[in-house]
C-alpha cells in the first residue's frame, strides 16, 4: 500500500533558544526563565506551502489592503467539502479580522446592550469579553461533567432560552475541555433554538485539528435547523499556525442567516490582512497534507502526556486528571485530588503558584468559568522535550506547595 504523501513531511520545532527570539505574544510575555504553556498557538515551523505563498508576497512587494478574494471561499468550500462532507458555496464564505470580531458583530445586528447571551462554561474566556464589550449580560448553562467527559447540558440550555436569551455562542469543539460535539447533539440544540427564535454563532475555530477517533460536524451541516438558526465562524489561524496574519471566515446557509450576515460592516472585510486571507487560501487548498501531519504529531503528544502524568502518580503519588482531547491541543488537567498547603484548591491562584513556584505559565481553570478553578489548560502543540519540562515543572511546583 502507497504511503499518504503527508507521513513524508517531517513536523519540527526549532530549539528553546530560537523560540524565545519569536515576537509573538507566546515569547514575550514573561521573561526568559519562564516556559509559557497557556497560549493557543503551536510551535510547530509553518507549513511550506503558506511560508512560500507569504515570501511570495513580500518579494511581490505585494502588501496592500485586502480586496476580492474568490480563491479563499473556493478553497474553504472544497475543504469542507472533502473534510466534513459539508457542501459551501463559495459566495457564502465571508471575511471577518477574526472570530472575535465577527461574532461581535453578528451580535450587534440583533442585541442591544443589557441583553442575555448564552455561553456553556467552562469555555474560551475571551467569549466573556466579547459579550462585556458589546454591553451584554452573560448567561451560563455549564456544561455537563461525568467523571472527565463533558456534555451539553440541555435542560439548563432550554431554561436559559425560554427565560428570554436570543443569542447562545457555541464553541465547537470545545475550549478548553477538547469535546466534539456529536451530529445528533448539535441537531437537539439547533431543534431547541428554533423552538425558542435563539441565534446560534457556532465558534468553530478548532474544527481542522480533530483526532481519529470521532468525526467533526459543523454546526450548519447538524440538521435543516441548523442551517436556520446559525451562523459559523471559521478560520485557518489555529490549524495552521498563523493567528497573527488575522483573517476569519463567516458562513450563513439560511435566508435568514445570509441576510443578518449581509448587514454586518462592511470592514470587516477590508480590516482583515491580506497576508491572512492569502494563507488562509492556500491552507485549505495546499495545506491539507501537512494538516495530517500535525493533526499525527499532536496525537503523539496528547498520548505522552497521558505517559508523563501517569508516570508522575507512580513517582510522586501526585495525581493529575486528564482526558485526551477529542479536538485541538490542550490538556485539561484536573488537580482536584491534590491537597495544597495553602489552602482548598478552589480557592488559590494555581497560575501564580506554579508561576513563583516551578517557573511555568499555565491558563488557570477558573478563567474558563466558577466549576473549573481545580483545574489548569496546558498547550501541548510544541516538542516533546518541552512537554517534558512542563511537567517536571509541574511537578516541582507540586514537591513545593502541595502535600502527600
Amino acid at each position: 500500500m502507497r504511503r499518504p504523501r503527508s507521513e513524508f513531511i517531517e513536523i519540527t520545532v526549532p530549539p528553546k533558544a530560537i523560540l524565545q527570539s519569536r515576537r509573538s505574544e507566546k515569547w514575550r510575555a514573561y521573561d526568559p526563565e519562564i516556559l509559557p504553556m497557556p497560549f493557543a498557538v503551536m510551535d510547530y515551523e509553518l507549513a511550506a506551502p503558506i511560508k512560500e505563498t507569504l515570501i511570495d508576497l513580500i518579494q511581490g512587494s505585494d502588501t496592500g489592503y485586502l480586496g476580492k478574494i474568490p480563491e479563499l471561499g473556493a478553497s474553504l468550500s472544497h475543504f469542507s467539502a472533502l473534510r466534513w462532507n459539508w457542501k459551501i458555496d463559495p459566495h457564502e464564505v465571508k471575511i471577518a479580522t477574526d472570530v472575535g470580531v465577527g461574532v461581535i458583530e453578528l451580535a450587534r445586528q440583533l442585541l442591544q446592550p443589557g441583553d442575555q447571551i448564552l455561553i456553556n462554561t467552562p469555555v474560551y474566556y475571551n467569549f466573556n469579553n466579547w459579550i462585556k464589550e458589546i454591553g451584554c449580560i452573560a448567561i451560563d448553562a455549564p456544561l455537563r461533567r461525568e467523571g472527565l467527559e463533558y456534555f451539553l447540558d440541555f435542560d439548563a440550555i432550554e431554561k436559559s432560552y425560554s427565560s428570554g436569551v436570543k443569542f447562545h455562542i457555541l464553541c465547537n469543539p470545545h475550549n478548553p475541555v477538547g469535546t466534539v460535539f456529536s451530529q445528533e447533539d448539535l441537531a437537539h440544540l439547533a431543534d431547541l433554538a428554533h423552538r425558542y427564535n435563539v441565534t446560534i454563532a457556532a465558534d468553530e475555530i478548532h474544527a481542522p485539528l480533530v483526532y481519529h477517533e470521532k468525526a467533526f460536524t459543523p454546526f450548519l451541516a447538524a440538521s435543516e435547523s441548523a442551517k436556520e438558526v446559525g451562523v459559523a465562524f471559521l478560520s485557518a489561524t489555529k490549524a495552521w499556525n498563523i493567528a497573527g496574519l488575522k483573517c476569519a471566515q463567516i458562513v450563513a446557509q439560511s435566508e435568514r442567516s445570509k441576510a443578518l450576515v449581509e448587514k454586518l460592516p462592511i470592514a470587516l472585510h477590508s480590516r482583515a490582512s491580506l497576508f491572512g486571507a492569502v494563507a488562509s487560501a492556500t491552507a485549505y487548498s495546499q495545506g491539507v497534507e501537512w494538516l495530517d501531519a500535525v493533526i499525527r504529531e499532536l496525537d503523539r503528544s496528547r498520548h505522552y502526556l497521558e505517559e508523563l502524568l501517569d508516570d508522575l502518580k507512580k513517582r510522586t503519588g501526585f495525581e493529575i486528571g486528564y482526558r485526551k482531547p477529542e479536538g485541538s491541543y490542550f490538556g485539561w488537567l484536573d488537580l482536584r485530588a491534590i491537597s495544597f498547603k495553602a489552602g482548598p484548591i478552589d480557592t488559590l491562584n494555581l497560575a501564580e503558584i506554579f508561576l513563583e513556584a516551578g517557573k511555568i505559565a499555565i491558563a488557570p481553570g477558573i478563567a474558563y468559568g466558577p466549576t473549573a478553578a481545580s483545574f489548569i489548560r496546558m498547550n501541548f502543540a510544541t516538542s516533546r522535550d518541552l512537554i517534558k519540562d512542563a511537567i517536571d515543572r509541574i511537578e516541582a511546583s507540586l514537591e513545593t506547595v502541595a502535600t502527600k
